[in-house]
């Protein structure tokens, strides 16, 4: 498990209101059971949850039974690096925050891109 961010510093807190990440430690951090690689943290938008849903992954519907508050436009959050990646190909991308995105998302997307919507 890596602490370490796409820039290659300390990876730091994403979000702990909502609380996020595989760990649910406010940390985009992954490791041994986590499928779904919750290592990019963004900054959600109307046009990405909109689009998650119609992909069949509802991140807008609380779900309490999982403790789950149910995400806003605004909210930072944990998102899957594929899940990223696919918004990213349809044009509807959320923006990432580079210091907390964690660097194993570099296997999967390019640093550029990850720059190119950057928050920062």
């Amino acid at each position: 498990m890596s602490n370490l961010n796409v820039l290659g510093e300390e990876l730091a807190t994403c979000s702990t209101n909502p609380m996020t990440g595989f760990f649910r430690d406010g940390c985009c951090r992954t490791g041994a059971g986590d499928r779904g690689l919750h290592c990019v943290c963004v900054v959600l938008t109307e046009e990405f949850l909109v689009f998650s849903k119609k992909q069949g992954n509802d991140l807008i519907t609380p779900r309490p039974e999982f403790s789950f508050p149910g995400l806003k436009p605004g909210d930072h959050w944990c998102l899957c690096v594929l899940r990223w990646k696919e918004a990213f190909d349809h044009g509807c991308a959320p923006k990432v925050d580079l210091n907390a995105t964690s660097v194993v998302s570099l296997e999967f997307v390019d640093l550029e891109d990850l720059k190119k919507h950057s928050v920062s």
